[in-house]
């Protein structure tokens, strides 16, 4: 044992911690959000969630990522504190894959294909090969690379820390300070301490794989210290959860209840049986096969014993963090889905804007639709909802684009920083429409209070062109929630039509002004109706040509809507007319 044998074992440890957090993000990142949502969604029962909680935690190798992610879920709203109890239960098997992806590299054989598979063969292969996916302009095949070159990584990280354990071997401190775990109180502590500062338990139990390679490391040492790793690991969702509600709290404690019960049941369980029939395997050496075996052993029977006790756990979580006499059920707030948890998982947390930008553009319509109809029938109390209405499009606007600006400055793909940019863009939009909704309030409330009494030549055109603002309004909301540029086609012709209803009644209302039709008063409304109906077209038109241009990897407005008008295709054409017979006066 040397100073250097300390060097290469910090290095080691560093690669293999990078390595497994680049996996880790690839893969996440190839599930396009879809995990996440998968969680959120199917866990109508207990085995529902164990199992979805075992693929997910699988998948993007990490516990402590999952039960992070519930506690997001649980704080703001999405889930239940129940919900999560058998899916904190699965990922703790899931987690337990990555030991035995470590536990290849002690695969012992002079076969030359087993050699060949063996993870110190094929590693730098998979290196190369994903360095040559990571050149990709396809964001899949640059993900796929990542996840090779995270795999190689964490393998090499890995030699580096077996090789350098070669040096402890003939260390008799070294052997000393291991035997000392022999008592299980001291291995738990061990463990728990390890994998609470690194944050991982199969970044830990990848350490004490590494440490088996010096032959030292028995059952009777490795089985405390992994019992130790489980509770470890329950640190990082209490850390996530300390800024969060009670009901996140809950979830994170629950975590650990989970974990020490599990530690108490088995562990005094196996120890009172040791001493009863004495295990004759205990001073056998432990190899990378059996830590893995060992370990998932563990969470494997913890879990039998506990999944049939969700309710009791659910409940425990309440009892030790209970409601204050103070505390009131508050109404769910569709904005709290936006925790800064999610920010994480680039994916997701874009997933939770779009889903709250459709919620804010339906009211924003809704509210402007409504407006509409106080033109000729004014109603206090609507009009009181459509303020109110503006009020909360207002605050969506505000967090929603916070949210965004806040993911712009994580490490997003093309596709989600495209994403994320055509929701900054549309909020925007969406807000003006809310604004002329309010607009019209004024406009109906004016038309109310003063008497006015248009022509019924006047109400004709006015009921004409609310109803192709109202029609461009529903085919934006349709187009905007579910993401389809062929319905966001048809904006640009009907906005055209709108134009020019727009002046053509202007045109009309002149008219009728010279000939003595109409007074200035009904004038200014008529105008101020006209305004506001053109400028909710225009930005219905703004919310098509970004879905389009996105779509097309573009923001060039102008140039689109430059070749829409003077160079577009016969299907443009074809709206143009039809809305043109549709809407004439």
């Amino acid at each position: 044992m040397d100073f250097f044998s300390i060097l290469t074992l910090i290095g080691g440890l560093a690669l293999f911690l990078y390595g497994m957090d680049v996996m880790g993000d690839s893969l996440g990142k190839l599930s396009g959000g879809k995990l996440e949502s998968i969680l959120e969604r199917l866990t109508s029962n207990r085995f529902n969630g164990f199992f979805l909680g075992l693929l997910v935690t699988a998948v993007i190798q990490s516990s402590s990522a999952t039960t992070v992610m519930l506690v997001g879920f649980v704080n703001s709203g999405i889930m239940k504190l129940g919900q999560t109890i058998s899916i904190i239960m699965g990922a703790n098997i899931g987690t337990t894959v990555t030991a035995w992806l470590i536990s290849l590299q002690g695969i012992e054989s002079a076969n030359f294909i087993i050699q060949l598979f063996k993870p110190t063969s094929f590693s730098p292969v998979l290196a190369f090969i994903g360095l040559i996916f990571t050149l990709s302009k396809s964001d899949k095949k640059k993900n796929i690379g990542a996840l090779l070159l995270g795999f190689a990584i964490l393998m090499f990280g890995m030699e580096m820390m077996s090789g350098s354990m070669e040096g402890f071997k003939d260390s008799a401190s070294f052997i000393k300070i291991l035997t000392m775990f022999k008592n299980p109180i001291f291995g738990i502590i061990c463990g728990t301490l390890l994998t609470a500062i690194i944050q991982s338990s199969s970044a830990s139990v990848g350490i004490l794989q590494a440490l088996s390679v010096t032959g030292v490391i028995n059952y009777s040492i490795a089985l405390p210290i992994i019992l130790g790793q489980n509770i470890g690991t329950t640190i990082t969702p209490i850390l996530s959860a300390i800024t969060g509600n009670k009901n996140a709290k809950r979830v994170a404690f629950s975590c650990l209840y989970i974990k020490l019960l599990g530690v108490i049941i088995i562990g005094i369980g196996f120890y009172i049986l040791n001493y009863c029939i004495g295990f004759t395997f205990m001073d056998d050496t432990a190899g990378f096969i059996g830590i893995a075996f060992v370990h998932t052993m563990f969470n494997v029977l913890s879990t039998v014993i506990l999944i049939p006790f969700t309710k009791s756990i659910e409940r425990f979580a309440c009892f030790v963090i209970r409601d204050k006499e103070s505390d009131e059920d508050e109404a769910y707030n569709p904005l709290e889905t936006l925790d800064d948890r999610f920010l994480s998982y680039p994916s997701y947390a874009i997933e939770r804007s779009r889903n709250l930008v459709v919620d804010m553009a339906q009211t924003a319509a809704n509210s402007f639709i409504a407006a509409t109809e106080l033109i000729n029938h004014y109603d206090k109390e609507k009009a009181d909802r459509i303020h109110k209405n503006e009020k909360k499009i207002d605050t969506y606007e505000d967090k929603i684009s916070s949210y965004l600006v806040k993911l712009a400055g994580r490490h997003l793909s093309v596709q989600e920083s495209e994403d994320s940019t055509k929701l900054l863009h549309i909020i925007g939009d969406i807000e003006r429409i809310g604004d002329h909704a309010e607009n019209l309030v004024k406009v109906a409330d004016e038309i109310y209070q003063k008497k006015l009494k248009f022509s019924d030549e006047a109400k004709h055109e006015i009921d004409t062109i609310t109803a192709a603002v109202c029609e461009i309004l529903d085919i934006t909301m349709s187009a905007l929630k579910n993401d389809d540029i062929e319905t966001a086609k048809h904006i640009e012709p009907l906005e055209q039509i709108i134009d020019r209803l727009k002046h053509k009644l202007k045109n009309r209302h002149f008219a009728r002004l010279q000939a003595g039709k109409c007074t200035i008063e009904l004038g200014f409304v008529f105008s101020d109706l006209l305004a506001n109906y053109e400028r909710v077209a225009d930005h219905c038109s703004n919310i098509g040509v970004c879905i389009i241009q996105i779509a097309n990897d573009s923001f060039d407005t102008h140039e689109y809507l430059h070749n829409v008008k003077h160079n577009g295709d016969n299907e443009f054409f074809s709206q143009y007319d039809f809305y043109k017979e549709k809407y004439s006066i």
